[in-house]
């Protein structure tokens, strides 16, 4: 995309690109009793919710993988009262801070848990995380004094990019108060993706089925989410970029019909990478599909391919898989 390049470097405010803070610090609360944290108070709109924070928030719970690493990334684990729902491990360089952290539940705690936690300050990283029928909805929380966030990836206005990164990271570090570390994480995320479409600008582009999982249908990756810009940013095509969705089902004929070169398998969940090959390989439909006939696959985590701060990681890693000529 035209605009990927560079786009998060030019957003940022110069003032803005100071060394990142010591990450173990503590953000600012106001001191004294009394006294305004610096840039405060602070409101911004996310989703379509308004919300204004008067201080940082101070007893945050996460609801899944890449809003837990947003703030461990930001060096916010202080500030974290409990989390809940990993895809898969926690990246090692955050494990040491991620295992003093209260777990609430393996995937999505009640509204009971949650409450129990006492949390200022609720981010889910997706829809799922606010569901209305589980009474963890937004509008719920802030009834009960609880400020939320939602990663952007899930607002539903359009196709997402290095732009809306660039967004997540400078509000979640403005709410906390650590707006230099945002934009220290976002001049790293830009320098390693500048070096990965620098490698790969003259190669071809394969075409790229994602495959999530399904079995009477396929679940992929539309053109509307941050798996798509990964895609492209690492050299590659996606099969379905017309799909105008984060992520859908498509039928197994459309696959077989749009022929792609290279199947990108999400690992995830119960379902081992090796079931999914196998489960591509053994159906007679697909024998003829290029990337099937050619044994052709790439593998990303599913954490790796949301909004978050594995999307350098995620380029780095697919441009080596797609193009280990340029690496």
């Amino acid at each position: 995309m035209p605009r990927s390049r560079a786009v998060l470097r030019a957003l940022v405010p110069l003032a803005l690109l100071i060394p990142l803070a010591a990450c173990g610090g503590t953000p600012p609360d106001g001191g004294a009793a009394g006294a305004a944290a610096p840039g405060f108070p602070y409101t911004v709109t996310n989703c379509g919710v308004s919300s204004t924070y008067q201080a940082p928030p101070r007893r945050a719970v996460t609801m899944n993988q890449h809003a837990t690493e947003m703030l461990l990334a930001l060096g916010l684990q202080d500030r974290m009262a409990a989390t809940a729902y990993l895809d898969d491990s926690v990246l090692p360089a955050y494990r040491p801070a991620y295992d003093r952290i209260k777990v609430l539940a393996e995937e999505y705690p009640s509204k009971e848990v949650l409450l129990g936690a006492d949390p200022d300050f609720v981010y889910g990283g997706y829809a799922s995380a606010f569901d209305k029928a589980q009474g963890r909805d937004r509008e719920g929380l802030a009834k009960a004094g609880i400020n939320s966030r939602l990663s952007v990836e899930y607002c539903g206005t359009g196709p997402v990019g290095l732009e809306e990164l660039k967004t997540e990271i400078t509000e979640v570090a403005r709410t906390f108060g650590v707006p230099e570390r945002g934009a220290r994480l976002i001049e790293d995320e830009q320098r390693r993706i500048d070096a990965v479409t620098a490698r790969v600008k003259d190669k071809a582009k394969p075409n790229v089925f994602v495959y999530d999982s399904g079995e009477g249908t396929a679940f992929t990756s539309g053109g509307n989410g941050i798996g798509n810009e990964i895609l492209s940013l690492a050299g590659g095509t996606n099969t379905f970029a017309d799909l105008k969705d984060t992520f859908g089902d498509v039928s197994w004929e459309k696959v077989i019909e749009r022929r792609p070169e290279v199947v990108l398998v999400y690992d995830y969940g119960g379902t081992t990478v090796e079931a999914k090959k196998q489960r591509l390989l053994n159906d007679p439909a697909l024998a003829e599909v290029p990337a099937i006939k050619n044994k052709r696959f790439v593998v990303l985590p599913l954490s790796s391919a949301v909004l978050g701060v594995r999307v350098a990681d995620a380029v780095e890693s697919l441009g080596r898989q797609l193009h280990p000529d340029a690496a």
